[in-house]
């Protein structure tokens, strides 16, 4: 079962359906319980880094979902990603989950902001798992984007500059853009992070 956190921003009814068009169960709460029972956690999120930060720990969410992306494969969509981050600038300095080292800026380019449509993603050597996935074109919506190693990096967009697109450490993935509106090209992307983190698991067992 795949747990989507409920924490009130998050565009969680196409994330929901994407996950079902896969054929998995998925429950939207933000119950701990349920949380830990689910064999995923997905952190969807759209609006502004300290907001939801704000929210997740009013929720009392904040170190069970630090606890949670120390067990079991985690995903962050959009501003859920972000999230992921060391810390972010939006709305003031805010810290974030700290899953991933590294931090969350206004991005600087000569282009239009907010970032809002259809980019390429090119995929970062040693990625083997993402590379049919190397010039097709998802869906972007964002202000923002994520500063870190590039270890970490498994795809990028350029928009006047580089752009992370999908980010990872361990079995903690991160995906800029929205694959619930990127079409078959978006669901395939959460398919294949389901059978990578599923493959990291059985090979650390």
């Amino acid at each position: 079962m795949i747990a989507i956190v409920d924490y009130g921003m998050g565009n969680v009814a196409s994330v929901t359906m994407a996950f079902k068009r896969l054929g998995y169960e998925v429950i939207l709460t933000d119950d701990q319980n349920k949380l830990r029972a689910a064999s995923h956690i997905v952190l969807p999120g759209v609006g502004s880094f300290q907001a939801a930060m704000d929210e997740i720990e009013q929720r009392g969410l904040l170190d069970f979902l630090k606890e949670m992306a120390q067990e079991k494969p985690f995903l962050g969509i959009c501003l859920g990603m972000q999230l992921l981050f060391s810390e972010g600038y939006e709305g003031g300095k805010t810290k974030g989950l700290d899953l991933i080292p590294g931090t969350v800026e206004r991005i600087e380019t000569d282009y239009l902001l907010p970032h809002i449509g259809w980019n390429g993603l090119e995929i970062k050597p040693g990625n083997d798992a993402f590379q049919p996935y190397e010039g097709k074109h998802v869906y972007f919506v964002h202000s923002f984007q994520a500063k870190t190693d590039k270890d970490f990096l498994v795809a990028t967009s350029e928009y006047g500059t580089e752009v992370p697109a999908i980010v990872k450490k361990d079995h903690v993935y991160g995906i800029q853009f929205h694959p619930e509106k990127s079409g078959e090209v978006g669901v395939n992307l959460l398919k294949t992070f389901l059978q990578e983190v599923a493959y990291v698991s059985h090979s650390s067992n």
